[in-house]
């Protein structure tokens, strides 16, 4: 049987979230100075990692967000402002180990989150800080807020063996990538896969299945990776949103994902959803 590659990065347990300790405020007070406890060390607005990509902890000194438990030692975060995009942080997501990536995701969204989130959405009031950090009220009109996760697909069609990849303005020379978009209101997710391909490429697609999702904490997605079946190869590009958009031979993909020096584009790096979709269609 071939195996198949590996979860998208920033998937995967992460820590103990230890969801029945987040309202005992006493609980966690009595954890942050408890043995073995730790607190998330930051520098320049994302989290620091050693030099073999692991993430760095310090004694506690502002607990202000509870991440769950490592074993029996409690994890710590404070709230930091968070000014890194996706494009800045690529260099030290490439760094980045994998059994630290979960935790990196959730401790960066959820910081974020805070730092821009501190006044109720309700009335305007000054919210606080409850269950730990995972979520705010409000003390006038006791409105409770959550931090938000904002649904993307993502998302590769297929026409007679070739698959269709893009390329936004803003990304490096050459590479190519899935088509995604916000999945919105009322739409459900093979509805908001078939629209974007239509908008975007000007594709019909049929036989939407769902393949893999990833968290991914610029500022805040959840990204559902899917895969369709396009009626016809006649592309219709969006140029406001896309630079360009091609089909591409099983060849060229397997080119592109081994680097090799005649490969048509370069690939997602591999801490984007989009490498993993590539991957797979490509085992397939």
């Amino acid at each position: 049987m071939t195996e198949l590659p590996p979860e998208p990065f920033f998937s995967g347990p992460g820590l103990d979230r230890a969801d029945a300790l987040r309202a005992d405020e006493a609980a966690l007070r009595s954890l942050a100075v408890g043995h073995g406890a730790l607190q998330l060390k930051w520098s320049d607005g994302l989290p620091e990692l050693t030099a073999e990509g692991r993430l760095v902890w310090e004694l506690p000194s502002t607990p202000e967000l509870f991440l769950g438990f490592d074993g029996e030692s409690a994890r710590f975060s404070s709230i930091e402002n968070v000014t890194a995009d996706a494009r800045t942080a690529f260099p030290l997501m490439a760094l980045l180990h994998a059994d630290d990536a979960p935790l990196f995701a959730a401790a960066l969204s959820l910081t974020r989150w805070h730092s821009r989130h501190g006044f109720c959405a309700t009335c305007g009031h000054l919210s606080e800080i409850v269950r730990g950090g995972w979520s705010r009220r409000c003390p006038a009109c006791r409105a409770e807020h959550y931090p938000r996760v904002d649904p993307v697909v993502i998302m590769l069609a297929e026409h007679d063996g070739r698959l269709l990849l893009g390329r936004q303005p803003h990304y490096p020379p050459g590479r190519y990538s899935a088509l995604a978009g916000f999945v919105e209101v009322g739409e459900t997710l093979e509805a908001a896969v078939a629209r974007e391909l239509h908008e975007e490429a000007g594709i019909r697609v049929r036989n939407i299945r769902y393949v893999a999702s990833q968290p991914w904490p610029f500022p805040s997605s959840l990204m559902f990776g899917c895969r369709a079946e396009a009626e016809s190869a006649e592309l219709t590009i969006d140029k406001t949103e896309l630079d360009d958009a091609r089909w591409f031979s099983r060849e060229e993909v397997a080119a592109a994902l081994h680097e090799a020096p005649d490969a048509p584009f370069l690939a997602p790096p591999k801490a984007a959803i989009a490498r993993t979709l590539l991957e797979r269609w490509l085992g397939a």
